[in-house]
């Protein structure tokens, strides 16, 4: 048997589709007759007869246009006469005038051809890219017929110069071209662009893969998918994830593969606030893409309407159990997966995730590392910062109402899966949380509240940092608090928002449309808040600025009150760090002369700390220090004293009280 001429310039290059080998081969020749060609140029030119260069010498790019024409002539004689050039062209006829198959791997270079009905220049220009992709040995013998140092890509140009009837190639000059509208080659603009085809791209022109026997869809269909939904039946084909980059590359790969691609759209908005349509890549390409979304509004903004849009409801109690057993299967029986999985309402894939985290321990996890492992899992982005507990119940000083209050907000957490799954009113209350509002002057112990809260329920705190929620830009603080009601919904955590009024205000009197909007954000919120399941906690110093329809809504109003003297007492000597010596120190007279909150006691004691703590000094904090630090603390806070509020301590004031009193 003959064997085959070499399809391209590296040696034992292989492709399994017999129609890519043979355009390949038609490219090789016709590039190595160029060649040819060239070094008898240079010989008319007058360059040296003896060549001491492996390739032609490049010369100015002017010149060498206006030398196509002067040596036209010469040209034709030379490919007819000359020994080496007739033997190219005739292998190259040959190769023309072979039986084209299109029997070579499923979606390989031969299912483009036909898919696409190319034409034999088309063809040639789809070959001619795919050379440099896939030989190494091919850019340097490009660049010198294109007569441009360093240039790996061929052009238009040069396929131009390449066929026999250059007219024919002016059908690829369009950027709608189905080579470039199929993403085979990235879009040209102009003759000398160079065509660019992507490595995805070309490894499967080369040697193909299988392809699953489910029908080829010969128009654009696009899919919408909610959540968890399985798309696999509706596509009709196999499913591939869509990763970040090179999108258009993976559409082209998935649809010479015959399978659907799974687009996360959350990768195609642009501008970042949601203002612009989302416009997929390769409108024309006959691909079924699968749009993967858990904001149905988001479809609105598709550039291509869905055919079908599926929706999956979220995982039960009772299949994220099954799904935690089958994650952990030595833990199967443990009552905390049931636990778990009534707290933590995430979907099976990520239940899957965590188990094999949790596997690498080599035994069965213990109940605190379960519920470790779920709330790391837990992320709710920039908008909010996880907070680590730093008291108890018991630290908490409280009047006994309000102490009663917290007690039964923590029970109405411990008892609210129950309620719900047992008692029935799942379905009424459509598994809601609860809500509260910590009011009170600042100081007064409502963040330490809310920190001894999940301390004693064992659930994830997060601080919400409005300053990242809320947007000068209409809608878009509604968006943001979108994104933060999802996450947190995944878990029974507590959101904690400080400075409540400023984000839960009153709605105002619509004068315009900033008013208008607001109002909407505002309505918003008191939707998702009936609807998060976990513990939301708005603390404010200003309860009369709360809008009347969220107190309506709250399960628990709260108010936190300043200290009497009782509960001064108790803060001041529990403040007090347990390796300092405050024995010193005139507690009860602390207590009954000054009038201030919590927060502000404990900033007192830290200041004295740092004037007691001296190099050397002995670890004790008395008067000396402390009533100093009143004085400071009254300053700030811009609070009126005088010597009698300071008794027979007066004499350890600054100087400058005189000018307060």
């Amino acid at each position: 048997m003959k064997p085959e001429l070499p399809i391209a310039f590296t040696p034992a290059l292989a492709i399994a589709d017999p129609l890519a080998r043979q355009w390949l081969r038609q490219v090789t020749l016709r590039l190595r007759r160029e060649v040819a060609w060239l070094w008898r140029e240079r010989e008319l030119q007058g360059y040296p007869a003896e060549r001491s260069e492996p390739l032609p010498a490049m010369l100015d790019a002017g010149l060498a246009s206006l030398d196509l024409t002067r040596y036209v002539d010469d040209k034709a004689v030379f490919f007819a006469q000359d020994a080496t050039a007739l033997h190219l062209s005739e292998q190259i006829d040959a190769q023309i005038n072979a039986q084209q198959t299109a029997d070579g791997p499923a979606g390989a270079f031969s299912f483009a051809v036909q898919s696409l009905a190319l034409q034999p220049v088309e063809t040639f220009v789809l070959a001619l890219a795919l050379l440099p992709a896939i030989d190494a040995a091919a850019g340097p013998v490009i660049a010198t017929v294109m007569n441009e140092p360093g240039r790996g890509e061929p052009s238009l140009a040069l396929a131009q110069r390449l066929w026999d009837e250059p007219a024919a190639v002016l059908a690829c000059l369009d950027a709608s071209h189905a080579l470039f509208s199929h993403g085979l080659i990235a879009p040209v603009d102009g003759w000398a662009a160079p065509l660019h085809m992507p490595a995805r791209v070309a490894r499967e022109l080369a040697l193909g893969a299988p392809r699953d026997a489910a029908p080829y869809h010969p128009h654009r269909r696009v899919i919408a998918q909610l959540g968890h939904a399985d798309a696999s039946e509706a596509a009709g084909q196999p499913l591939r994830i869509a990763q970040a980059d090179a999108l258009p590359a993976q559409m082209t790969q998935a649809w010479l593969r015959g399978e659907a691609l799974v687009l996360p759209l959350a990768a195609l908005d642009a501008d970042g606030h949601g203002h612009e349509k989302l416009r997929l890549p390769l409108p024309a390409l006959p691909l079924t893409l699968v749009v993967s979304t858990d904001d149905r509004t988001v479809l609105q903004r598709l550039a291509e309407p869905p055919v079908l849009t599926l929706e999956a409801p979220p995982a039960s109690t009772a299949e994220r159990l099954a799904a935690w057993q089958r994650a952990l299967p030595a833990s199967a029986d443990d009552p905390a997966l049931a636990e778990l999985a009534r707290r933590w309402r995430c979907e099976q894939p990520l239940i899957a995730k965590v188990g094999a985290e949790l596997s690498r321990l080599g035994r069965p996890p213990r109940s605190e590392e379960l519920f470790a492992a779920a709330r790391q899992a837990l992320d709710l982005g920039a908008l909010a910062q996880p907070v680590t507990p730093r008291f108890t119940l018991d630290e908490l000083m409280l009047p006994p109402a309000q102490a009663r209050q917290v007690g039964e907000l923590v029970n109405a957490m411990l008892n609210l899966g129950r309620v719900h799954q047992h008692w029935g009113t799942a379905r009424a209350w459509n598994e809601g949380g609860l809500a509260a509002l910590f009011a009170g002057p600042p100081g007064t112990g409502k963040t330490m509240a809310s920190e001894a809260i999940a301390h004693a329920l064992q659930l994830p705190l997060f601080r919400i940092d409005l300053s990242q929620v809320v947007n000068k830009y209409i809608g878009e603080t509604e968006k943001n608090l979108k994104r933060l009601f999802d996450a947190a919904d995944s878990a029974d955590a507590i959101l904690f928002f400080d400075e409540a009024d400023s984000l839960f205000g009153k709605r105002s009197e619509v004068k315009d449309a900033h008013d208008r909007y607001a109002n909407l954000e505002v309505s918003y919120l008191l939707e998702r808040m009936e609807r998060f399941k976990g513990l939301a906690i708005l603390a404010t110093n200003r309860r009369k600025d709360i809008d009347e329809a969220f107190l309506r809504r709250l399960r628990f109003v709260m108010e936190f009150p300043l200290p009497g003297a009782a509960e001064r007492l108790r803060i001041w000597r529990s403040v007090i760090p347990a390796e300092v010596d405050a024995s010193g120190v005139d507690f009860d007279f602390l207590a009954q002369r000054f009038t201030l909150a919590g927060g502000h006691i404990r900033a007192i004691v830290f200041h004295a700390c740092l004037q007691a703590a001296k190099a050397g000094a002995p670890r004790v904090l008395a008067m000396q220090q402390l009533i100093p630090a009143v004085q400071r603390e009254y300053e700030k806070l811009e609070r009126a004293f005088s010597l009698d509020q300071f008794g027979r301590h007066a004499a350890l004031l600054a100087p400058s009280v005189e000018r307060r009193t």
